[in-house]
């Protein structure tokens, strides 16, 4: 009887073990989509009906309208030819829909007929392809130069392409909203296209290491204070085959040829084009417009001047069956606002006001007299949708709940489908609303996918920066935490612009990885500190000549309250971190070697006159004009307070923050006798993705794990 009890008694230890086990995530599936929560997605309302449609899985289009429940209408086997997904479909009219299909082909499919009728196609060896709104004209690129094909043929228009000049790619770095180096005018009968000439921009020696003799694969790299390329913008007329180039240029200056040409827009009629032309120090902003004939400029509509920067990231939106006003976002008042304007630059009214940030503009309801906006109204954290009267600047929110939102409309603005999310209970949940807010149907509540893990605690507050300014942030405790216990704590900090880690949305924006390093005994803690994303310009610009100064400070507002906690051991706090994370987590551990006892940085920039053009002068002038602040945030200086354990990881392809930053920082330790470990992943760029991402997880937690977690 004792032996069959004992017996009994291992048993259940064992499956009390296995159960444990099971409710806690492997790092090995910190990417699997079973831990992600299922939500319905390409919501969006159909032509000018009330109905709308949505997939689940890419596989399948749902259907639904006021009075019917969403129901499984149409599968990809369906349809021939077959849509390679359900994601991205475009819809034409009621009842018709644009797709694509795996063969580089768009069709137009009929809901009603079941007909499908063939758009274009475009060719393997195409690259950049961008097709005209009316989808009559494409223009391409091939073996350097462009392409414009018609119905009736291929059109060569540009003939002197090489890796020197190069042609309707984006230009200046990707910065200030530039994604693409093609644009089409309504009609499809003007294309506006980026020339850049980078003949006199450094080469950049990165070499790929596959070959059996290594081959040298530079890269143009502009560093800040060297020269920058020099852009042009070209247009092509479609119906006389003709090229000219926009007058963007008082004179052949160096300061005019290095200007950026940027957000480039055509108006209704295709008549005239507008650009944001911005200075090299970035301190200057003209809006202009050209002759899209001659190719001369007719106006400067308007300025916008800082003692910092001016940063236009939007292109201008013209007012539907309007031709006379257009939207322009800005932040001159110290935060992103809509502000109407008529096209000879006057400013007819600000729409938007306040300590809060317009974020993004979104389209107009069918009158044109109702502009729709998601905006930081409510709170930083949070993203909400609102609509703006052109008329009188009454502003209406259309979404509910707290969180994080976004929204599909119908074309009279009289329907709205919320998707929305928050950290603290809902995981996703989409709703039919009519304009006042009534709720007329749930379509989807995502389950949580976390329900059957441990699943680690999550808070959000704030804390007062040495100013005054509330700094969010976010700590992610154990599922089993114990106040009476001392936990380590690893830092996770990204701190520059452009970014917002702490936001109300489904596990306040952290993810599955910093789930699993709380399940396994860690407090993950985040803190956005000026500097980053979403708070206005005073508070984004305030790093502005000093990178790495402020940030710093912010940061350890929140170490030194993770301290005052009874439950945070001092002596094991750690810090990871990439990109300018990287350069903050390096920064982080010199300025206080005292109190992080690991970190591990990955791509970080080490010294900022390494450092791209567009983005590195930006917020610290060039290497001439601000010696005082290169030298202050140069990590390579302050190598001698390095205490702690530091790893760094760079990927060798890195064309974003070059591995020289940590080569030339490893050489400096080396000369101080400082240990630094170092991992390189030789075939990725700025940052490690695909499944080789879990080998990068693994990294750094057993890293963080050998050195904090484990008490020797």
């Amino acid at each position: 009887m004792k032996r069959r009890f004992s017996l009994l008694l291992i048993l259940f230890s064992f499956s009390a073990i296995a159960f444990a086990q099971e409710r806690l995530i492997k790092i090995e599936d910190v990417q699997n989509r079973k831990y992600y929560i299922k939500e319905i997605y390409d919501v969006q309302f159909m032509g000018k009906s009330d109905s709308y449609s949505f997939t689940k899985d890419g596989k399948s289009l749902w259907i639904g309208s006021v009075k019917q429940d969403p129901k499984e209408v149409l599968k990809l086997e369906d349809i021939s030819p077959k849509p390679s997904i359900f994601m991205g479909i475009k819809y034409i009219s009621d009842n018709e829909f644009i797709y694509s299909t795996e063969n580089r082909e768009k069709y137009v499919y009929n809901l009603k007929t079941k007909a499908t009728k063939k758009l274009y196609s475009t060719e393997k060896e195409w690259g950049f392809v961008e097709v005209s709104e009316n989808y009559n004209t494409i223009a391409f690129k091939q073996e350097d130069n462009l392409f414009v094909k018609t119905d009736a043929k291929i059109k060569q228009i540009t003939y002197d392409g090489s890796k020197d000049i190069v042609y309707g790619e984006s230009v200046h770095r990707n910065e200030f909203g530039i994604e693409k180096g093609l644009f089409w005018s309504k009609d499809g009968q003007k294309l506006a296209f980026y020339r850049m000439d980078q003949s006199m921009v450094t080469d950049y020696p990165l070499v790929n290491t596959q070959e059996r003799i290594a081959k040298y694969s530079p890269v143009k790299y502009p560093m800040a204070g060297e020269k920058s390329h020099e852009v042009l913008v070209g247009l092509y007329d479609v119906k006389t085959e003709k090229t000219i180039y926009l007058k963007t240029r008082k004179n052949e200056s160096l300061e005019e040829r290095e200007m950026y040409l940027t957000n480039i827009s055509f108006s209704p009629d295709g008549k005239t084009i507008y650009i944001a032309k911005l200075n090299r120090l970035q301190n200057h902003l003209w809006f202009e417009s050209y002759d899209s004939q001659t190719g001369n400029k007719i106006n400067t509509l308007f300025e916008e001047t800082s003692n910092r920067y001016v940063e236009p990231e939007a292109q201008m939106v013209f007012v539907p069956n309007s031709s006379n006003h257009f939207l322009w976002l800005s932040e001159r008042d110290g935060f992103n606002h809509i502000y109407l304007y008529d096209i000879y630059g006057n400013v007819v009214n600000q729409l938007t006001k306040g300590d809060w940030m317009v974020t993004s503009i979104e389209g107009f309801n069918e009158k044109s007299d109702e502009v729709f906006f998601y905006a930081t109204k409510e709170s930083p954290i949070e993203r909400n949708f609102y609509g703006v009267s052109l008329k009188d600047g009454k502003i209406t929110k259309y979404s509910f709940g707290k969180g994080t939102h976004s929204v599909a409309y119908n074309s009279k603005a009289t329907l709205f489908i919320d998707t929305y999310t928050n950290y603290n209970d809902t995981p996703s949940k989409s709703q039919l609303l009519d304009k006042k807010g009534k709720v007329l149907k749930v379509l989807n509540e995502s389950e949580d996918a976390w329900k059957d893990l441990d699943k680690p605690i999550i808070e959000i507050s704030t804390l007062k920066a040495n100013d005054g300014t509330d700094l969010y942030y976010r700590m992610i405790k154990p599922h089993n935490f114990d106040p009476n216990k001392k936990y380590p704590v690893l830092v996770y900090v990204y701190g520059g612009p452009h970014a917002q880690l702490v936001t109300n949305s489904w596990l306040g924006g952290t993810n599955n990885f910093f789930m699993f390093l709380a399940q396994q005994g860690f407090i993950v803690w985040t803190l956005d500190n000026r500097g980053s994303a979403n708070r206005g310009y005073e508070f984004e610009s305030a790093i502005w000549h000093n990178c790495g100064e402020k940030e710093v400070q912010d940061q350890m507002v929140g170490i030194n309250y993770l301290k005052s906690l009874p439950y945070v051991d001092s002596q094991r706090i750690g810090v990871d971190g990439w990109s300018y994370g990287g350069f903050m987590t390096i920064s982080l551990m010199l300025n206080h070697p005292d109190v992080f006892k690991t970190a591990s940085a990955g791509g970080p920039v080490v010294d900022w006159k390494w450092y791209e053009i567009m983005y590195g002068e930006r917020y610290m002038g060039t290497p001439k004009d601000n010696p005082k602040g290169y030298e202050n945030s140069s990590l390579i200086n302050k190598i001698d307070n390095l205490n702690g354990k530091l790893l760094i990881i760079q990927g060798y392809q890195d064309a974003t923050v070059l591995p020289q930053h940590c080569i030339e920082f490893l050489r400096v330790a080396v000369k101080k006798d400082k240990q630094v470990d170092f991992f390189l992943y030789p075939d990725h760029e700025h940052n490690v993705r695909g499944k080789d991402r879990i080998h990068l997880y693994k990294k750094i937690f057993q890293f963080h794990r050998d050195n904090l977690l484990i008490q020797k």
